[in-house]
């Protein structure tokens, strides 16, 4: 998370203003990162230590990798998460190489990515609304929250939101915030039930096999230095602030702010226990559709900002030619073109597909959904 971006725009809604409208759009393709989330062997003690033979049989992710994408330097320490699942929780791991571990923050619900820390984003249904953030510092301090849509949209963090029934350890290799040795690094686990995930999820319980959710982790690095035997923030020189923080992501955004649930990575459960040879990743091609209409959605955002209102003419915003370059027509030869309805304030895009008379819809609160001969569709589903 970038703590500027954040507390500017959470200042601007407390204080009763209008959200700021500008929303960036991501400079990278359109390429979340896959992983395939296979059932626990074994009971796992939540220790930090992953020494359970389910956790040394999970894969782990691609090493994460700048926020903005690979054009950014490579981040200095290696970052990795794995997960895994039952039918009470989803659990999750990462492991940090960290040569000074340290930790500041102990109450429970503060802003943790003032320290050092590792975040996880979930949106189980995948429409970019009512997701989860948690963050945890080596300490084990814990900030869990929900929110209700993304702070460009107009969202609320609702720190009251907790996940009743967590479980999570941190296992440091080394000494925690002792600046006279050099660490190894520091590992996190922990337990996430399904019935607290599925207050966001489209069905209860734990995710059916096949099914798909948008997940995403983050971990924030401050520059630090040593002073009087302690760890403190580095300042900028010239300005006299603190040098701003490294935010190291599993899949990468685009745009230094995490609170893009679109440019998340996508998780599919898969009922084969780890250890067995998992199903291949299966592409959701519907995810297509959904990129298409928010890119439309960015460029009503500018239209607005440039006009004062949002345009009904739907060519205004480029949508046949993204059509074409998106080979959309190829790729869902019933598919239409574009429509869309708006007053000065609002607006409502629509792309339907003949085939299976499917009406998929995206607004100016970001949200996209679709609708199948009037009952929702859940998640994607092999």
């Amino acid at each position: 998370m970038n703590a500027q971006k954040l507390i500017l725009t959470t200042l601007v809604i407390f204080v009763g203003l209008t959200p700021v409208a500008h929303a960036q759009i991501p400079q990278l393709p359109f390429n979340p990162k896959k992983y395939v989330a296979q059932r626990t062997l074994d009971s796992l003690h939540i220790d930090g230590k992953l020494n359970e033979q389910s956790w040394q049989q999970a894969p782990s992710t691609d090493s994460f990798i700048d926020i903005e994408g690979l054009a950014q330097p490579k981040p200095k320490f290696k970052t990795t998460a794995k997960m895994l699942w039952d039918d009470t929780y989803l659990y999750i791991a990462a492991e940090m190489e960290e040569p000074h571990a340290w930790s500041r923050l102990t109450q429970r619900d503060t802003v943790i990515f003032y320290d050092n820390d590792f975040e996880i984003f979930i949106d189980p249904d995948g429409d970019t609304h009512n997701y989860y953030e948690l963050e945890i510092n080596a300490l084990g301090t814990v900030w869990d929250l929900l929110l209700t849509k993304p702070y460009r949209d107009g969202g609320k963090a609702i720190d009251g939101w907790d996940i009743s029934g967590l479980q999570s350890a941190i296992d440091i290799q080394g000494t925690l915030n002792d600046p006279t040795d050099r660490d190894s690094g520091w590992t996190v686990e922990l337990t996430l039930p399904w019935r607290i995930l599925e207050e966001a999820a489209v069905h209860n319980g734990p995710p059916e096999n096949g099914e798909q959710w948008r997940i995403n982790f983050s971990r924030v690095q401050w520059y630090h230095q040593i002073k009087n035997g302690k760890y403190v923030k580095k300042m900028d020189a010239k300005t006299g602030k603190k040098l701003p923080e490294e935010n190291w992501v599993w899949s990468p955004q685009g745009v230094i702010n995490m609170h893009y649930p679109e440019m998340w990575g996508i998780v599919q459960f898969s009922n084969t226990s780890v250890g067995e040879l998992p199903p291949d990743f299966k592409e959701n091609p519907e995810e297509q559709i959904k990129w298409y209409l928010r890119q439309l959605y960015y460029r009503q955002r500018e239209w607005r900002e440039n006009h004062g209102a949002y345009t009904d003419e739907i060519e205004e915003l480029k949508a046949k030619k993204l059509f074409q370059k998106m080979k959309l027509d190829e790729k869902f030869p019933s598919l239409t073109s574009a429509k869309i309805s708006n007053t000065k304030h609002t607006f409502q895009l629509q792309i339907i597909n003949k085939d299976d008379q499917t009406s998929w819809y995206i607004d100016e609160t970001g949200r996209v959904w679709n609708h199948i001969k009037r009952t929702l569709q859940r998640p994607h589903k092999l």
